[in-house]
């Protein structure tokens, strides 16, 4: 009995993305040969080209795959924080601290800008703003943040911050100390958003 053709394609893409994975995982984009990781998916580069166009479509194939398990671990977190404000900074900061895992250091923020740009241009960026502006809309409905802050605007701004925090970290000699560094200093930004207490209600 023939197997479904689309189960198939399914496979030889899994097939590869986990091949090309562990091989940027552990030696980098610049020296994972692509006929070695083909070989150990047992494909041909042919098969690579064809689902993903080259070694950089591959790339960007990684890229997704574990930004979708960021992203899952990060509301994971997120969703044990007592109020709104602590799930939006706990979200922001764990992915900040992600930048300390080895496989997720070197594909997400070293590699990843080195070969596809800016990550705020990434199709998964824009979903992360919009994510962003409406806890930073329904937070300033609640008078927790300041009122004349635009959600939008505000959303690209961290972002961009907390993508140029977690390369700090990936590309230091010493992670584990700027990691506490920079997520010290990225709180404090948050911090600012906040609302200040009216001195006239005392």
């Amino acid at each position: 009995m023939h197997r479904p053709r689309k189960e198939m394609i399914a496979e030889t893409r899994a097939k590869l993305i986990a091949a090309a994975r562990h091989a940027f995982g552990t030696t980098g984009y610049a020296e994972a040969s692509m006929d070695d990781f083909t070989a150990s998916a047992g494909l041909t580069r042919g098969a690579l080209y064809h689902h993903f166009g080259d070694k950089k479509g591959l790339l960007q194939a990684v890229i997704a795959q574990i930004d979708g398990e960021m992203a899952a671990r990060i509301n994971e977190v997120a969703s044990r924080a007592p109020t709104r404000w602590q799930h939006f900074v706990d979200e922001c900061s764990t992915y900040i601290e992600m930048a300390l895992e080895p496989e997720i250091q070197r594909i997400m923020f070293r590699d990843g800008p080195a070969v596809l740009g800016d990550p705020a241009q990434w199709p998964n960026a824009s979903a992360c703003i919009v994510s962003m502006t409406d806890h930073l809309t329904a937070l300033q409905e609640e008078g927790v943040v300041v009122s004349s802050l635009d959600p939008e605007t505000a959303s690209r701004l961290i972002n961009g911050a907390s993508s140029q925090a977690a390369q700090r970290i990936a590309n230091s000699d010493d992670p584990e100390a700027t990691s506490k560094k920079v997520v010290t200093a990225f709180k404090q930004l948050l911090e600012g958003l906040l609302k200040k207490p009216d001195p006239q209600s005392n």
